[in-house]
């Protein structure tokens, strides 16, 4: 493995290929050159595995070369892709490293890069470690317990037609950790960021069917309450999802009637008759 040394200067020198410098603006035919010499010589491999030897201007200059190389195109093909296909094992690294209190944000915010890549998210939500980011964004350290919620919501957002596919198939444990980790967390601010990503995930199209399987449950419906506070101040609703509400509305307003707490608590009830008011006043689009 190369001298520490000459990675410093390496990563800094790729820096100002990708990004140009006070001197000169970036050249489209070096940056391609180098796009395919760093994939076909396997350095992203070596960056990664180096990283944590490396100080802390050059992990930085080494973040945002790896974060500049998922963007590159040469002869209109993303190197970046092909390659991680090949080499998905790196992912298993960065997303490892948010056990290295020293390493996660660096290896964090190049994991967020590489799930631009369809075929990257995929492969995250599909290994057991997607598990562990329920853990991950409950821990201590609140830089790190921030980045891994903001990987989580890329993963979940990002790559609408992997996402369906992933909760259709994981549903059963996907939400049962999702609620019971993230929304009834003792940590306010994860409990808000949960309900709002959980309002993005039902409320876009491509979930419909998640969607409707999940306000169909008892136990879900408080937690439907706080969605649809989301759902009203939304101006743009999409139309197709108005439409299942409106169908099931019958079906809602009854359950939602029936929804009782162990102990009186009027702001409950409040919230359950704004929410039953605004399903029942819903109007399907033409």
């Amino acid at each position: 493995m190369l001298p520490i040394i000459t990675n410093v200067i390496m990563t800094r020198e790729l820096k100002t290929i990708l990004y140009g410098n006070s001197e000169a603006e970036p050249v489209p035919e070096a940056c391609s050159q180098l796009t395919q010499e760093f994939f076909n010589d396997n350095t992203f491999r070596l960056l990664v595995q180096c990283l944590p030897k490396l100080n802390l201007e050059a992990r930085k200059d080494a973040t945002q070369v790896v974060a500049n190389l998922q963007r590159q195109q040469v002869q209109s093909r993303l190197i970046a892709s092909d390659y991680l296909e090949k080499n998905m094992d790196v992912m298993d690294t960065l997303i490892s490293s948010y056990d290295n209190p020293e390493m996660a944000l660096h290896y964090g915010t190049m994991l967020r890069e590489c799930i631009r890549h369809q075929i990257v998210a995929k492969y995250v939500l599909e290994s057991p470690d997607m598990k562990k980011f329920f853990d991950y964004i409950q821990l201590p350290n609140f830089d790190i317990a921030a980045d891994a919620a903001a990987t989580f919501k890329e993963l979940m957002t990002r790559h609408k037609s992997t996402v369906a596919e992933f909760l259709s198939k994981n549903y059963e444990w996907f939400f049962a950790e999702y609620n019971s980790k993230l929304l009834e967390s003792s940590n306010y601010i994860t409990r808000r960021q949960a309900v709002k990503l959980l309002g993005d995930i039902l409320l876009d199209r491509s979930n419909a069917a998640v969607m409707t399987r999940y306000v169909s449950s008892r136990e879900n419906l408080r937690i439907l309450m706080n969605l649809m506070r989301l759902f009203a101040a939304n101006q743009r609703k999409p139309s197709d999802i108005i439409g299942i509400l409106v169908a099931n509305r019958s079906k809602l307003l009854r359950l939602l009637g029936e929804l009782k707490l162990d102990k009186e608590d009027e702001q409950f009830e409040a919230d359950k008759a704004q929410v039953m008011k605004e399903v029942a006043a819903l109007e399907p689009r033409e």
